[in-house]
């Protein structure tokens, strides 16, 4: 998790936007199987954003889209984090925090249903968690909150 989030923010400080977080873009490189190096890949969506104006092409996948994004509203950067909190999740759980066959049900849980956090989670892991799955982009936790939060301290 603390190799993605420097990946991403470094991108973020470069004014990149990734636009396709999700689990199949996260590369495990490695030449020992003890230690590897994680890496974001895929590129392919990844934009220059201008802090004023944001960006509004609706890219990604569904099931990591940001609330924002379905709802084709203008976003920047933090849809990167909101994606980064359903991988967390995900990779926590077993399955995103929103799961549907249907696309329109999937925006509807998107925008609308609250995040269901399993109970056994630390309350560290769930504040990090929630900073990162606020459904209001502007609440989300910005860099200097995420890389000094109490979840990413013990974990380093």
């Amino acid at each position: 998790i603390h190799q993605i989030m420097l990946g991403l923010n470094y991108m973020h400080l470069q004014s990149i936007t990734h636009r396709d977080m999700k689990p199949e873009n996260i590369l495990l490189v490695s030449d020992d199987p003890d230690n590897f190096d994680i890496k974001i890949a895929d590129l392919g969506f990844a934009q220059k954003f201008d802090k004023e104006t944001g960006l509004d092409l609706v890219l990604g996948t569904p099931l990591y889209m940001a609330p924002e994004l379905v709802q084709e509203l203008p976003y920047n950067h933090t849809v990167d984090l909101w994606s980064l909190g359903v991988i967390i999740y995900e990779l926590f759980v077993g399955t995103p925090p929103f799961y549907t066959n249907s696309i329109y049900t999937l925006i509807q849980l998107i925008v609308k249903d609250p995040v269901k956090f399993p109970e056994n989670m630390t309350p560290e892991f769930k504040s990090f968690l929630q900073g990162l799955l606020n459904k209001t982009p502007s609440e989300r936790l910005t860099w200097p909150e995420l890389l000094q939060h109490p979840f990413v301290r013990e974990s380093e």
